[in-house]
């Protein structure tokens, strides 16, 4: 996110096609800095749908707006259903942040460092088993974008790297 003669920009990046089911692992630098209105959304969305959360399933760094609040949070949407959102709070340095999407289920977690195998330390994890929705045209975004501008613009600009993303097909 950056400010040019007045006007905000922020980032988005998406995929083209639906991975469906498998293990989708995202590996980010440091995002424990990010301002308190700088949200990270690496998450799926159905495009084609036009009404509800279109099987949206998210992984969000960000202290929305409270400077003091936890920065990152796992969702199902809809958000609003406390079962269906865990948040927490992620330190300093690279984390791998993984999502395995099955059929019945949703594991979300973080671990320290570039990876998720055996040694990983995990920050935070959580299965979701409730609401999870089927596949369909939902393709992966990672947007960085500003919560709330005008009440608590970010300071200085923020950036984010996505050091790798990889995806492993699962059952079908």
């Amino acid at each position: 996110m950056d400010e040019r003669n007045g006007r905000w920009s922020c980032a988005e990046v998406s995929l083209t096609r639906s991975l469906g089911y498998g293990r989708y692992s995202f590996v980010v630098e440091d995002s424990a800095h990010l301002s308190p209105s700088a949200v990270l959304g690496i998450f799926t969305w159905d495009d084609s749908r036009s009404e509800g959360f279109r099987d949206e399933l998210d992984i969000e760094l960000s202290r929305w707006g409270d400077a003091h609040g936890k920065n990152a949070q796992y969702v199902i949407q809809p958000f609003y259903v406390p079962e269906n959102q865990a948040r927490f709070t992620v330190p300093p340095g690279v984390l791998t942040h993984t999502f395995d999407w099955q059929p019945s289920s949703v594991a979300f977690r973080t671990t320290r460092g570039a990876s998720v195998g055996s040694g990983a330390v995990t920050i935070a994890d959580r299965v979701f088993t409730a609401n999870v929705p089927n596949p369909a045209n939902e393709t992966v975004h990672m947007d960085l974008y500003d919560f709330h501008h005008l009440e608590n613009p970010p300071q200085p600009p923020s950036e984010i790297v996505i050091q790798a993303f990889e995806f492993a097909p699962g059952p079908a």
